[in-house]
């Protein structure tokens, strides 16, 4: 049992208080996957699927919904929760702080926080917030800072207010999150901010949506138009090869397929989605890819210890 999962959510009792009818409403599943949820269960699941530790953190419609102060306020419960979770399963869980990224003063504050005080493990944000990504300008001062920390962020997928109900019958799980996740990157890219800082580990989910299927036209784009140069002087499939993603809900054929065909193996994380997703979707998916041992190895745990080399010693 030696896995790291860095895509595992959990439901703070007091984040259902208050938004549970929002939570409910960005579901497309049985929602007894989530009011069910305990950290007992959750430790029973990772302990049959061969997790040794859990990096927990927030997942859509996250804890800002425009009015800046509840968002301080439901981070901070949460991040507290996360915390005192993780000290009473001593080894077995870490987590993602949440921070109200449209409330660049609000998430400085909790940022230091819960690095500081709480001892998290990074941060975890949206790849949007309404119709705003996170290479906004407005932004800049948050990744500035994590740039400064070296700080880790999980960046999870949802839906932007653009692009909701757009099909009635296809839930935007199926196919906006995937999109959004590449509109992050995409953000991320063209304003500069993987350039401008060098020092945050991006981890993206679910293999970075369409990124690996699209970043053919990213990079087309990117020679075409000389004023990018300044803002990504390396070139974009640079950046997109240095950053992480995991492999949740990602171990089919085509989706693995094109992940290893772009990215080097060292860029890839164990990852479940727990409780939105079975574990054994990974666990199983993973052992159908025909993995040379050394190739299992790096994405079940050693690419995890690169960044979070504290978790070392469980095993």
């Amino acid at each position: 049992m030696n896995r790291i999962d860095v895509h595992h959510h959990l439901i703070p009792p007091p984040y259902l208080q208050r938004e549970r009818e929002r939570i409910l409403a960005a579901m497309d599943m049985n929602p007894s996957q989530l009011l069910d949820w305990t950290p007992a269960l959750a430790v029973e699941q990772m302990d049959r699927h061969g997790i040794a530790t859990a990096i927990t953190s927030m997942s859509t419609p996250g804890i800002w919904f425009g009015d800046d102060l509840a968002a301080r306020s439901l981070a901070r419960a949460c991040n507290e929760y996360a915390a005192q979770m993780a000290r009473d399963h001593p080894g077995r869980f870490g987590n993602f702080a949440t921070i109200p990224l449209p409330d660049v003063e609000g998430s400085l504050r909790e940022i230091e926080y819960a690095l500081d005080t709480l001892g998290a493990d990074g941060v975890g944000i949206l790849t949007s917030y309404e119709d705003r990504w996170p290479g906004d300008p407005a932004f800049a001062a948050v990744f500035d800072e994590l740039d400064r920390r070296k700080a880790v962020v999980h960046v999870h997928p949802t839906s932007p207010a653009c692009c909701r109900n757009l099909i009635p019958e296809v839930p935007p799980a199926i196919t906006e999150f995937l999109f959004d996740s590449t509109r992050a990157i995409t953000s991320l890219l063209f304003s500069g901010t993987f350039t401008r800082c060098p020092n945050v580990r991006f981890i993206f989910s679910h293999g970075g949506g369409t990124m690996t299927i699209l970043s053919s036209r990213i990079d087309a784009f990117g020679r075409r138009h000389p004023d990018l140069a300044e803002r990504i002087p390396h070139g974009v499939l640079h950046e997109l090869k240095r950053l992480y993603y995991d492999i949740a809900n990602s171990t089919n054929a085509p989706a693995f397929s094109a992940m290893t065909a772009l990215l080097p193996i060292t860029q890839l994380l164990f990852g479940t989605d727990f409780p939105y997703v079975h574990m054994g979707v990974t666990t199983t998916g993973i052992a159908a890819m025909s993995l040379d041992a050394d190739a299992w190895k790096k994405i079940d745990r050693e690419n995890a210890l690169c960044l979070f080399p504290r978790y070392g010693a469980i095993d």
